[in-house]
């Protein structure tokens, strides 16, 4: 390990002391610690960063695996149901970074990119993994130095995650995110649903519904929506609303059939069926599966987004 790996755990240890998600000086930021390995579990992420410092995730989409570890980080830029896996240990914690997007920041930036560099010509992809290059590591350093030390986290934090930003922006695949960023073309289009569904998830919908949000055809719509999701809008709509149901579970306490009929299923038992196929627990196994796994406060993404993991 060389030095600036070494002084990243160093300073990773001090601001993830606790297991799970904690805690940082500013809204959109988490440092994660995980202690034990943990195999291939289903996750949706809200559009952010992950920048691990030591340990190694797997993300599985279709055929696509995702490695992000202290060489590779991960990019979502709209959420993604997937399943991932971690390696880690007591001896060799898993410590990461996660960044929830700050969409008019990154946008802000994405144009004046584009007026430097051009506008992309990239394929914009909801998720992607991309090498760790030196300038991103040193400014994910200079980052980690200021958060350990809460005033200056208030005050300079937040020009360091612009210029992380900026790094990304202008990395190795930075074109792919500014391409997802711009939500252009049949992407942007199926983006408007994605976003209809996170927001009325509650409501009944229906595929004509957010082809029509999408302003694109049926047969077309769902042949885009599984491009860039790797499920039909369908598929895609169950899963938000039961990551969104063990969400209130394991944050409110929330009995199973409440969840169920507050996240929009009619029938408890056919929730208590689906979350189980899908979960492979059922719903009270899964949460006391997830306090004993993870520590309180419970992980990223109680807004638009479920961050599950």
């Amino acid at each position: 390990m060389n030095p600036i790996d070494t002084r990243m755990v160093e300073l990773m240890t001090q601001l993830a002391p606790l297991e799970g998600y904690n805690l940082s000086a500013l809204d959109d930021i988490r440092f994660l610690r995980s202690n034990r390995p943990l195999t291939r579990t289903p996750v949706l992420y809200e559009p952010g960063v992950v920048i691990l410092c030591q340990g190694r995730k797997r993300g599985y989409l279709g055929d696509n695996v995702y490695l992000y570890d202290a060489r590779h980080y991960l990019v979502v830029s709209v959420p993604v149901p997937f399943t991932m896996e971690t390696d880690a240990s007591e001896a060799e914690p898993m410590l990461a970074v996660y960044m929830r997007l700050d969409m008019p920041l990154a946008s802000e930036l994405m144009l004046q990119v584009d007026e430097t560099l051009g506008p992309s010509a990239a394929p914009p992809k909801g998720m992607y993994a991309s090498p760790m290059d030196d300038l991103l590591q040193i400014s994910t350093l200079r980052f980690l130095e200021v958060m350990t030390r809460p005033g200056d986290a208030q005050i300079l934090g937040p020009a360091l995650v612009r210029e992380i930003y900026y790094r990304i922006l202008t990395g190795e695949q930075g074109g792919t995110l500014r391409a997802a960023l711009a939500r252009q073309g049949h992407f942007g289009k199926v983006t408007r649903a994605i976003r209809k569904i996170h927001s009325c998830y509650q409501q009944r919908l229906d595929v004509e519904s957010l082809a029509q949000e999408a302003s694109m055809s049926v047969p077309s719509f769902h042949l885009h929506f599984r491009s860039v999701t790797d499920a039909s809008p369908m598929q895609y709509l169950k899963s938000t609303r039961l990551h969104q149901a063990r969400l209130l579970m394991l944050r409110n306490a929330m009995p199973a059939s409440t969840a169920a009929f507050t996240v929009g299923y009619e029938s408890a038992s056919q929730f208590s069926r689906e979350f189980k196929r899908f979960f492979g627990r059922t719903p009270q196994a899964e949460i006391e599966w997830m306090k004993a796994t993870y520590a309180l406060p419970a992980p990223v993404g109680v807004s638009a987004y479920v961050s599950s993991h």
